[in-house]
């Protein structure tokens, strides 16, 4: 394999899109109603070359998985800011070409647009005063984008911050809550014996209003820890994971985010494409899987049973410090996981770290479907526009 193609690339689908990643760029490519993909890409800061540290193995996990949830959330919004336009196109009657083209002026300046020869044709028809008024019409609205670049900022931390609160909440402390009444009730383990009132009746006897008696099964049932042990955690992960692909299946069955998981298997298929050395054309990439060892589908699967190793060796009598151990131990999990994913995308891995990544490549025939040939055109598109940004690939 060449030098160009040891460049280890990743991606995400979007809306009506892709997002692709290499190691110093990405770019988003977005196919727009009228058949034309808009993109966009920029470099990527190397953080590792200003902090060395960022290079250690685990370590790295951690910070590649900020920086991918950061460009995931710009790409989402370049995404949608096009859908949105689309939308509006589609509910009031188009304007004149000049008031398009200067509608539009802002997002040329660093987007690129793939046209058709009717689309060159019509565009060259403008003539000078529109272009004129395009061009006054792009520096009003990319300065109304630079005085809006700080709330964009601060919209994708609020989502960041937002999507970890909810995933802290669903695949941690739901699952805690559930296994430790688990083992609780039915006594299993190291769950400690329970005399209360509720269990021999005094509460009910005694005439106790009903937000006692539900205080009283709360400290009983939920709030008593049963210390953790190997099969606490092997509980508590196939309820983390039963909540994982109910999600992912709720998810598939609607319509729009069918789109996107067909977006995600264009994206394995290009990827796939690339790593074998092939031509970045729509038949190459057809003849590839959709399913991908480095996917997140797999990087999620891989964490529950790195989690369910490292929560029982850390473990403690006191339910609250069970949850914030498992919180604060997510770097670890998620750095140790990255390791687990890299290895097993590379050829000449072994069976175990393939083993390891097989309930996330069985968990992709959810999370992808089958694109179409438009569809694989925009991902080797997105991979084409984020390569010529690469130091060996664009030299």
């Amino acid at each position: 394999m060449s030098q160009e193609k040891e460049i280890i690339v990743g991606g995400q689908a979007v809306i009506e899109g892709v997002m692709m990643r290499a190691p110093n760029s990405y770019a988003v490519a977005v196919r727009r109603q009228d058949g034309s993909i808009v993109s966009k890409s920029e470099r990527l800061p190397k953080l590792a070359d200003k902090y060395p540290i960022l290079k250690t193995p685990v370590l790295r996990g951690s910070a590649v998985l900020i920086h991918s949830m950061m460009l995931g959330v710009k790409a989402l919004n370049f995404s949608a800011t096009v859908a949105f336009e689309d939308q509006e196109g589609e509910e009031a009657k188009p304007p004149p070409l000049e008031a398009r083209s200067a509608a539009s002026g802002a997002l040329m300046t660093t987007a690129h647009v793939v046209e058709s020869p009717r689309q060159v044709g019509r565009r060259e028809a403008v003539n000078e005063s529109s272009k004129s008024e395009s061009s006054r019409a792009a520096g009003r609205a990319a300065g109304k984008a630079a005085g809006e670049s700080g709330g964009a900022a601060a919209t994708a931390a609020g989502s960041i911050a937002f999507a970890l609160v909810f995933n802290i909440l669903l695949f941690i402390a739901l699952p805690l809550l559930l296994t430790n009444f688990l083992f609780i009730y039915f006594g299993w383990g190291s769950a400690p014996q329970i005399v209360t009132q509720l269990s021999t009746g005094q509460a009910a006897a005694s005439g106790a209003h009903w937000y006692y008696e539900a205080w009283t099964w709360l400290q009983a049932y939920v709030m008593k820890p049963a210390r953790p042990s190997f099969a606490f955690n092997m509980v508590d992960g196939v309820i983390r994971m039963i909540f994982f692909i109910i999600m992912i299946f709720g998810f598939s069955r609607l319509n729009d985010i069918k789109r996107i998981f067909e977006y995600h298997g264009a994206e394995h298929k290009t990827v796939f494409a690339w790593e074998s050395g092939d031509e970045l054309t729509v038949v190459n990439a057809r003849r590839h899987p959709r399913q991908h060892p480095r996917c997140g589908t797999s990087f999620l699967m891989v964490v529950m049973l790195v989690s369910v190793a490292l929560f029982s060796v850390v473990k403690f009598d006191a339910l609250t410090l069970n949850l914030l151990a498992r919180i604060a131990l997510i770097p670890l999990i998620a750095g140790v996981s990255y390791e687990i994913i890299r290895a097993a995308g590379k050829r000449e891995s072994g069976a175990i770290f393939k083993l390891m990544t097989l309930p996330g490549i069985w968990m992709q025939n959810l999370t992808t479907r089958e694109p179409s040939d438009d569809q694989l055109e925009v991902a080797i598109y997105a991979l084409k526009e984020s390569l010529k940004l690469e130091p060996v690939v664009g030299a």
